[in-house]
């Protein structure tokens, strides 16, 4: 379920929106602002398989439209692609510098609507997705500014972001990820107060004009919390074929009683994460943190 608190004054001009329309993902929620067009009741929504547009970068497989994400060479019916999927992939990273471009509603919607077919067991879909542009994320970045600014404590969490205890390998992968994400920034390990000025920018979504928020059931297992994941990889590699930049924050669901103040969520809802969405900052420059080689991680089993 996708729901959307956006600014009042971004709504489509028709012109625009042509070639953007799509079919809602199942449950999905429209929650348009005072003004905002909405489409209308006789819309002819596509009831069986789902529309995905990008102008002049599509071709039609068994009746759908679909986004090619092959790279710079044209397929075999001669159709440009965006971008190689190995590209999406070597080129997502966490960017923590957004300019304040705005990402336009109908690319957030072609996104979520392509990632709706990340693939969950029995089918369950059990992502929940609340997005927010203009002023109701205005509203929220200033909420939890205050907070910060008050020096007032974190909820209590409602899950646990990691063990007590991180064994070896795990350890010293996060302690180089915390030398080099401060480092970057000329932060040292002693000057905490510098590290939480820096971490601080997770609340005011790092500037970006757009942030989804991802909850999950209660009632949902170890499972559908990996379901979510992979919803959420497919996202960001979508918004990659577009030309955005993402970075996914646990640091929001520090603050899901402020988050809940704006998105009043049904109570059996959780928030695992939040999104910051948009158009990286050409000052950004963070390098991309590395990865463990390919035998840590990955066994091969062959056969004689």
């Amino acid at each position: 379920m996708a729901e959307w608190a956006e600014h009042p004054s971004r709504h489509l001009d028709p012109q625009q929106a042509r070639g953007a329309e799509h079919t809602p993902s199942a449950g999905a929620k429209i929650i348009p602002s005072e003004s905002q067009q909405t489409t209308p009741a006789n819309h002819p929504w596509t009831t069986t398989l789902p529309q995905v547009h990008h102008p002049a970068r599509e071709i039609v497989l068994d009746d759908t439209v679909v986004d090619m994400t092959i790279s710079d060479v044209p397929n075999k019916k001669g159709v440009q692609a965006i971008m190689n999927v190995y590209e999406a992939v070597a080129s997502r990273r966490a960017v923590r510098e957004f300019t304040d471009q705005q990402v336009p509603r109908e690319v957030l919607e072609r996104v979520l609507s392509a990632a709706a077919w990340a693939p969950s067991a029995s089918n369950l879909q059990p992502w929940h997705a609340y997005v927010l542009t203009g002023r109701p994320l205005a509203e929220l970045k200033k909420r939890a500014g205050e907070r910060i600014a008050t020096g007032d404590p974190w909820d209590e969490p409602e899950y646990e972001q990691y063990p007590p205890v991180l064994k070896s390998p795990y350890q010293e992968r996060r302690s180089a990820f915390g030398e080099q994400r401060y480092g970057a920034l000329g932060i040292s390990r002693t000057d905490l107060e510098a590290r939480q000025r820096a971490a601080a920018a997770n609340w005011d979504c790092f500037g970006a004009p757009a942030a989804l928020f991802c909850y999950i059931d209660r009632c949902m297992g170890r499972p559908q919390w990996s379901d979510v994941g992979i919803y959420l990889q497919s996202v960001m590699l979508l918004l990659r074929a577009e030309g955005l930049h993402s970075c996914t924050q646990m640091a929001w669901a520090k603050y899901h009683k402020t988050v809940a103040e704006v998105l009043a969520p049904p109570d059996e809802l959780l928030l695992f994460c939040g999104m910051s969405i948009g158009h990286e900052a050409v000052t950004a420059g963070e390098p991309r943190i590395g990865r463990a080689p390919l035998e840590e991680t990955v066994t091969f089993v062959d056969a004689c």
